[in-house]
């Protein structure tokens, strides 16, 4: 009997270590890498996008010659190749370069490259030719203007005639540079004839100069359409596509590799239960088969005074445990606070950048530069300013152009002065966020007098360059609706995130027009209802308990913050903010409740 037992016990024994065998084999097999690997192949095939787009950016500030500097149309293409590098060998190291689909998207990706830096080496050499012709076309124009200028005896109307013909060619050789067209090449070789005509006409020492500029218009006229053809060929070779294709390789072979983990996964699982029942029916023989009852009672009751001892302990540990949750809860809270606010900050800072930038190229191109040159003109004829002003042809366009000037530079002021005033707005905002962070604390909301369709209107300037960019168009359907009294703050963050929310989910419509309906009016006497209603994606039935989750989104770079930040809003304002959509691809519309309160009813 014994010796039967003892050859069961053996036998088991075997059985478990076996299954504990097989348990470390799929273990080991599962055990793997390769998330970690499909993580860093796609941040490298991310990366290398980025540059990409950064490189066709620089390529097109050398076409409208913002940098004169080629350099940043050398480096891209060098971080790309050694990215390209640590990719490739990355997936050599995994095997996955020996499979024929592979190698055909990285032979894609590589032609791609290829031929793109083939067409940026073209663009390079030809631009820098058509750049130095077009820098060089003004001082080739003014040498003859000056030549003209001086010439005595001369029938001052074919003069006249020349100079007019010269600047009116070297105006349409750079309106031609901006917007190349058949009919302003057709309009240059009309101006070159002339401009051979006039040098006939003229004394032999002009015939060098307008040979000059006749050459270095010809060469604009050929190189520029030639510049314009390489650019969109550039922007047609598909690198991006290439990479989509290899990321989406990457995708599927994780799946692939997913999907065997969670089969070696389900055995562990299966190879575990049996062990364990195979464990269990072994402690139960051996508890069985050792008749010590009372070695038994002593233990349980050694046990059950240690377990006291440790419920005691554990009773500490826990209550340490909830002073530190609470700690926590409380820096949590905190933390929602700050991200809410660097969010609501963040869509106004659009709004800031829009108009700064707007400000800048205002400046940049200002016509106040042209008042120089008059000046120059009139420093120039101190002596002989009457004579000049009267006889001299560029003398007497001067006052009209002064005239015109200042026109202009008013003009620009006053456009100037607008999108400060705008700029203004926006930073105010940006203080009354970072302000109203004390209301979390406690502190009572600023109750102030407003106009509701003044707020709106408000709202959409600081989305304007979003909403000019996605050409949303916008109805407007304001009620009449009396100045309220009103947390000017907390309703600006709601429309704004509002606006913001329904252009990005018009930014994917092809099929339809982008339209964004606005409305504001009165419901049942007592509350001010305020609705943003777009066209665009709509939301999931599934998503719509959810929505305004703090974490929730559904875009891609979206972080989850907004719509949680306007529904604490109106709730601190005693409303209510609430979504509807009738489905995906059937739009959304957002509708704001609070309590009316006019500004007679508070006096």
């Amino acid at each position: 009997m014994k010796t039967s037992n003892r050859r069961n016990l053996a036998l088991l024994g075997v059985v478990a270590l076996m299954l504990a065998s097989v348990l470390l084999f799929l273990y080991l097999k599962s055990s793997s890498n390769q998330t970690t690997t499909y993580t860093e192949s796609r941040d490298l095939i991310g990366r290398i996008k980025q540059l990409n787009a950064q490189w066709e950016t620089e390529i097109l500030k050398a076409r409208v010659a913002i940098s004169h500097n080629y350099d940043p149309l050398v480096s891209p293409l060098t971080e790309i190749t050694n990215l390209w590098e640590r990719f490739d060998t990355m997936e050599s190291n995994h095997g996955r370069n020996d499979s024929p689909i592979w190698r055909a998207s990285h032979d894609a990706y590589l032609s791609a490259i290829q031929e793109k830096t083939r067409l940026v080496e073209q663009f390079k050499s030809h631009n820098a030719v058509l750049r130095n012709s077009l820098a060089f076309l003004p001082t080739a124009e003014d040498d003859i203007q000056e030549q003209l200028s001086g010439l005595v005896g001369e029938d001052q109307l074919q003069l006249q005639n020349a100079a007019t013909d010269t600047y009116d060619l070297l105006l349409s050789s750079l309106e031609f540079a901006q917007v190349t067209s058949d009919d302003r090449a057709a309009d240059i070789l009309l101006g070159l004839n002339k401009l051979g005509v006039n040098k006939q006409r003229l004394p032999e020492q002009f015939h060098n100069p307008i040979d000059i500029m006749s050459n270095h218009i010809a060469l604009i006229l050929r190189e520029q359409p030639v510049v314009n053809r390489l650019l969109e060929n550039i922007e047609a070779v598909p690198v991006a596509e290439r990479l989509d294709d290899i990321t989406n390789l990457l995708n599927t072979d994780q799946q692939r590799t997913d999907a065997v983990d969670q089969r070696y996964h389900f055995y562990m699982l299966v190879f575990s239960v049996l062990l364990v029942l195979l464990l269990v029916y072994l402690a139960i023989h051996l508890m069985r088969s050792f008749n010590v009852i009372n070695r038994v009672n002593i233990a349980l009751q050694t046990a059950n005074e240690d377990l006291e001892l440790r419920v005691e302990e554990r009773t500490r540990e826990l209550k340490d445990t909830q002073s530190e949750l609470l700690d926590t809860a409380r820096q949590a809270g905190m933390a929602e606070i700050a991200t809410n606010v660097l969010h609501n900050v963040g869509n106004v800072l659009n709004s800031v950048n829009i108009s700064a930038d707007l400000v800048t190229r205002k400046l940049r191109g200002s016509k106040a530069l042209g008042l120089g040159k008059a000046m120059q003109l009139i420093n120039d004829h101190q002596g002989d300013l009457g004579t000049f002003l009267t006889e001299d042809p560029k003398g007497k366009l001067l006052p009209g152009y002064l005239n015109q000037l200042v026109d202009a530079i008013a003009l620009e002021q006053q456009g100037m002065t607008d999108e400060l005033a705008q700029l203004t707005k926006s930073v105010d905002h940006i203080k009354d966020i970072v302000a109203t962070q004390q209301s979390y604390a406690g502190a009572n909301s600023l109750m102030e007098p407003l106009h509701i369709s003044e707020l709106l209107e408000d709202a959409l300037r600081m989305n304007s360059g979003a909403l000019t960019r996605h050409h949303v168009t916008v109805v407007k359907e304001y009620g009449d609706v009396p100045q309220v009294m009103g947390d000017k703050h907390r309703l600006l963050l709601i429309l704004i995130n509002l606006i913001s929310n329904a252009k990005y989910a018009m930014s994917d419509l092809t099929n339809r027009p982008r339209q964004m309906t606005l409305g504001v009016k009165i419901v049942e006497d007592k509350i001010l209802q305020v609705s943003v209603k777009d066209d665009g994606e709509g939301i999931a039935e599934e998503n719509m308990t959810r929505i305004f989750s703090h974490g929730f989104t559904t875009r891609k770079e979206g972080h989850g913050f907004g719509l949680h930040s306007c529904a604490l809003a109106a709730i601190e304002m005693n409303g209510h903010l609430t979504a509807h959509s009738d489905g995906p691809g059937k739009g959304a519309l957002f509708t704001l409740q609070i309590p009316l309160k006019t500004v007679k009813e508070e006096a």
